[in-house]
């Protein structure tokens, strides 16, 4: 009794443990919001991949069943019957019944396919369809690695302006003090604190349009990764990293055969193909062996039904070939040729649309690396003009209108900045999934 109370205990234990565990909620959370830490939360939470794994999943289930039809095809159909009237035979005009009152037949049967060609299509495709599911979710990760890159770009985006217009209100704060003192003081005209005021409450209500956007911003890059809406989610990242990592190499060639997109449009072409050979097949006749074992039980009196068996089997090989069909083969073999003659045609459409892609994708990179590169020096004039003029204007050199716009300047040219890094950086993924380079 005491060994069975503490195996007890210990089963309680056990499943207030899985329960406590299970009920936590899932091991979801990011603690450490990196780019290659989402893409990998949503390599693994993201709906769309989960489907398609899924269906790689379903896929490989359809090809197992096409494939079963190899195997031996075992049947068991088994029988009772009571006869109210009996058959009769009449043989050199003598009537006579024929049979008992009572009979039960039981039959096993076994066929095994020597040549059938669905199985044959089945098995000389098996590679090709599980490749193609493979491929289609390749794809999907592929899309959800660009897509959720651009949505953290845009989410950093709306973070650094917001942190940008901190610092910017923070200065516009002590400028208004400053030029109040001086107000008061005599030093400078009313309209100097006035335009400091203005200043900072616009800095104020951009702060609040851009908190605005942080937030639909976040929601997107949560959705694209499968995260929890309700769930905080903390971005960490290296903006010297960023930089460093603008540049890629220009002068690389297109590789179709890279890019998936060709890779799945070779192997429905394999597919395709693989069909018409199916109608070629049709001209050979179907071939398989077959036995079957009969269990026959006669008997007037039911209770004595099974006394008795009356077996019979046989063993044979079997054979099918229409002979005549009015051409239909002839004419569903030009059909699956000329079907496979039409799909050629998509390799010179992917590759003018690859070749389309990659020219805009290489051009607007270039576009933005330039931009990137402007608006790095305009950064750094725009700090050194922006410190020199509030040394003027501490001095009495300058007025506050060219502090003010200075200040304006400064912050635009840093959100140009930024701006200007994540674009190239997203210009940087469309080249590279242009290429087929992206690591999935």
């Amino acid at each position: 009794m005491k060994i069975l109370r503490l195996l007890f205990i210990v089963l309680l234990l056990t499943n207030g443990l899985i329960y406590s565990r299970s009920d936590a909620g899932p091991d979801t959370l990011l603690t450490d919001g990196t780019l290659s830490n989402c893409i990998q939360y949503a390599m693994q939470h993201q709906p769309q991949i989960q489907q398609t794994l899924l269906d790689e999943q379903i896929t490989n289930k359809e090809i197992d069943s096409k494939l079963a039809d190899w195997y031996p095809q075992i049947n068991f159909n088994f029988n009772i019957q009571h006869n109210y009237q009996l058959p009769v035979s009449i043989v050199q005009g003598n009537i006579s019944q024929v049979g008992l009152m009572n009979t039960s037949a039981g039959q096993f049967s076994v066929t095994q396919n020597i040549f059938n060609r669905d199985a044959l299509l089945a098995s000389s495709t098996a590679g090709d369809v599980t490749k193609q599911a493979k491929e289609l979710t390749i794809n999907d990760k592929i899309s959800v690695i660009v897509n959720v890159s651009k949505a953290y770009y845009s989410v950093l985006l709306a973070q650094d302006q917001i942190d940008l217009l901190n610092e910017d209100i923070i200065r516009l704060e002590q400028n208004s003090k400053d030029t109040y003192s001086q107000y008061k003081s005599g030093v400078v005209d009313k309209t100097d604190y006035m335009r400091a005021s203005i200043s900072l409450n616009n800095a104020l209500a951009e702060k609040e349009q851009d908190t605005g956007l942080l937030k639909v911003s976040m929601a997107q890059l949560k959705g694209l990764m499968g995260y929890p809406p309700a769930e905080d989610l903390k971005l960490d990242y290296d903006r010297s990293k960023m930089e460093n990592d603008v540049l890629t190499d220009t002068t690389q060639k297109v590789i179709y055969e890279n890019r998936i997109e060709y890779q799945i449009l070779q192997t429905q072409y394999n597919l395709q193909s693989a069909n018409l050979k199916y109608y070629e097949w049709s001209f050979i006749p179907s071939v398989y062996a077959f036995g079957e074992y009969n269990f026959n039980f006669q008997n007037d009196q039911l209770s004595n039904l099974y006394n008795k068996n009356y077996p019979n089997s046989y063993i044979g090989i079997g054979f099918s070939l229409p002979i005549f069909e009015g051409g239909k083969r002839f004419q569903e073999i030009d059909q699956a040729d000329l079907e496979l003659k039409r799909f050629k045609y998509n390799f010179e459409d992917l590759k003018e649309s690859i070749n389309t892609e990659y020219t805009q994708a290489i051009a607007n990179y270039k576009s933005d690396l330039n931009n990137y590169n402007v608006q790095k020096n305009n950064l750094e004039l725009a700090k050194e003009v922006y410190n020199i003029i509030q040394l003027q204007y501490k001095s009495g050199v300058k007025t506050y209108l060219d502090v003010i716009t200075a200040e304006t300047d400064l912050r635009t040219t840093q959100v140009n900045f930024i701006t200007a890094l994540y674009r190239v950086l997203s210009s940087k993924l469309d080249v590279e999934k242009a290429l087929g380079t992206i690591k999935y």
